[in-house]
């Protein structure tokens, strides 16, 4: 039988992707099928209010192995969830909703924000961010990106 797969793009098992209203020009994304929703890397964590609204303010390091690169964010707080980790940890996490670029599309993605200093990818996009949009070639990598210099 053969799937035909209408207004899909191929996506490599990591891309490098952007989230400009983070500030963030360039991110190590691995795409993770086995995560539903999508996790970014940050610390320092700093909910606040602003004009009725729940915000936070964030850092993250965007670049894998190098701690010395700071990037400050800050987003709207669209909710506060109980998520499991790969190793069944629950942990409350803040969301937050970001438009994501890869392979020249862009579209909002919601993001959760937790300690991911000891994980190999500042980033996670999950299935549901990826969902209708893209297939992934899990044997390729940096299908729709290349690194910026």
């Amino acid at each position: 039988m053969t799937t035909i797969l209408k207004n899909r793009t191929i996506i490599g098992w990591r891309e490098w992707v952007e989230l400009p209203e983070l500030g963030i020009e360039q991110i190590k994304a691995k795409i993770d099928t086995g995560a539903r929703t999508s996790a970014l890397h940050a610390f320092a964590l700093h909910p606040f209010k602003e004009g009725g609204q729940e915000m936070i303010r964030f850092d993250i390091h965007p670049l894998q192995h190098n701690t010395e690169i700071v990037a400050t964010c800050t987003a709207k707080v669209i909710d506060i969830r109980w998520v499991s980790d790969s190793g069944g940890h629950k942990e409350r996490r803040y969301v937050i909703e970001t438009p994501l670029h890869v392979g020249g599309r862009s579209w909002p993605v919601e993001i959760t924000l937790t300690e991911r200093d000891t994980m190999l990818f500042r980033m996670l996009l999950g299935r549901t961010a990826i969902r209708k949009r893209f297939v992934v070639d899990s044997a390729r990598s940096f299908i729709q990106s290349e690194r910026k210099k």
